[in-house]
């Protein structure tokens, strides 16, 4: 038996190969475990995303966890990540899991931990876990029922719903005459928000646990249905997309342009300080834009740089006072909610921001371009053998890297990855996966144009 990993966000494998009922069984025990050891009247809430199996796997945990001896709060139906982490807290649970692969391929499915704060279990508790999975599986599954008083029901989705109408004016939103768009990509979040703005105008909003063959992530290359359907409809002046478990978000403007997570991050720091009045560290992953520096500066808030995962975000936002946290691949939180990625939070702040102020995205963009410059960015993901990609990452560390093209490395970060800025307007960042067997790439400049230039030339010199 092959050793359980888990990466940077849990342990991710393809169904019926390595995601299989009894290494879920191996998992689930070791969480038990653990839970057992560190909490004197342990209990999980557990739900599952739209995958295949996903009720099939999450009882199998369940099940473990029941054998255990420990409490069951068990979703009904599908639910997101936000939902189970949210109810992790107002539950007062001592764990959180979500059977869910996030944004991986339809093949995959996987296991996350939440913590009892509401947000991803640290790394060292997470390596607890991992040390603990025994090697096989000895339970016997079948002769354990889930007809017990350990085991209680709930609607994670509602608790969520409700939770959302209690933090946000959704009638402010409704009455400002905006034209929205929600696409769920098939995911976790399709229902929530049909209960929450009906008016919406709703894509790939049904179970489908193929996603139609495609990895449901919230970018621009995933996302061109939804692109087509806002340049159709002519009248959209926003639309959310939100990945498999509905804790990364994708944001689109009125003219079908996608909007990166960076531009996000940074019209959340604007709107919840300058229109809110609220302060509080800004703690941002190692990918993303340093224009977050910038405006932290501007409005004088702290500002942290972490290693990529954003269980390292997490942990700073349970013991410390933090505003915005997030990263570039679509997951970021914000004070007054839990310290949890949730795609659809951070949509209706965007969506509330331009109801409140009755002003385009673009409009709102403009005034942080006033605050940090304009800028453009760009993420290539190159999917290559591992021995090549082994090979580039060691010659990165072995700084074998002094230029890419005309563009000369004035600078090296090495936090998480490697960071090679050119001035202060350009750079190129590369670094492997962890979750899937991909290299990736990210590059930021003043144009679109020198993005695709930079993650050309970069291709060219490491691949070659």
């Amino acid at each position: 038996m092959s050793k359980t990993k888990f990466g940077t966000d849990g342990w991710r494998a393809i169904i019926a190969q390595e995601y299989t009922v009894d290494n879920v069984a191996r998992v689930s025990l070791a969480t038990a475990k653990w839970v057992k050891e560190n909490f004197d009247n342990p209990s999980i809430v557990i739900g599952h995303d739209c995958r295949f199996a996903g009720d099939l796997f999450m009882r199998t945990a369940a099940k473990v966890f029941v054998r255990e001896g420990v409490k069951v709060k068990m979703a009904v139906g599908f639910v997101s990540t936000p939902m189970v982490s949210l109810a992790a807290v107002k539950l007062e649970c001592s764990l959180g899991v979500v059977i869910t692969a996030s944004h991986n391929p339809p093949s995959y499915n996987g296991f996350k931990l939440k913590s009892h704060h509401g947000g991803p279990l640290s790394p060292d508790k997470v390596q607890e876990i991992e040390d603990i999975i025994e090697d096989t599986n000895t339970l016997d599954l079948e002769g354990i029922s889930l007809d017990s008083d350990l085991v209680e029901i709930v609607d994670l989705e509602t608790m969520y719903v409700n939770h959302v109408r209690e933090n946000f004016d959704l009638e402010a939103i409704e009455k400002s005459g905006l034209k929205l768009a929600y696409d769920a990509m098939y995911g976790a979040g399709q229902n929530a928000l049909k209960r929450l703005l009906p008016d919406t105008a709703f894509l790939h909003c049904d179970p489908n646990p193929s996603f139609m063959g495609q990895a449901p992530e919230p970018i621009a290359k995933n996302l061109k249905e939804l692109e087509a359907f806002i340049k159709e409809r002519g009248d959209i002046d926003c639309a959310l997309a939100t990945d498999g478990d509905a804790d990364r978000i994708g944001l689109y403007n009125g003219k079908g342009e996608f909007i990166d997570s960076h531009h996000i991050i940074l019209l959340l720091i604007h709107y919840l300080v300058k229109y809110k009045g609220l302060t509080g560290k800004v703690a941002t992953a190692f990918s993303t834009t340093p224009r977050v520096k910038v405006m932290a500066d501007h409005y004088n808030l702290p500002n942290e740089v972490v290693k990529i995962g954003f269980k390292y975000i997490a942990e700073i936002m349970v013991h410390e006072d933090v505003l915005v946290g997030g990263e570039e691949s679509g997951g970021i939180a914000t004070k007054g909610h839990i310290p949890e990625r949730d795609g659809i939070w951070m949509g209706l702040i965007i969506w509330e921001f331009m109801a409140k102020s009755g002003k385009t995205l673009d409009d709102l963009i403009e005034e942080v371009y006033e605050i940090v410059g304009p800028f453009k960015f760009e993420r290539s993901d190159l999917h290559i053998t591992e021995d090549l990609k082994q090979k580039i990452v060691q010659n990165c560390k072995d700084g074998g890297y002094k230029s890419f093209g005309p563009y000369t490395v004035k600078e090296v970060g090495t936090i998480d990855g490697f960071k090679f800025f050119f001035d202060d307007n350009r750079w190129v960042m590369i670094r492997p996966s962890g979750t899937e067997p991909v290299l990736r790439t990210y590059a930021e400049a003043p144009t679109m144009k020198e993005v695709r230039e930079i993650l050309k030339i970069t291709e060219d010199t490491i691949c070659n």
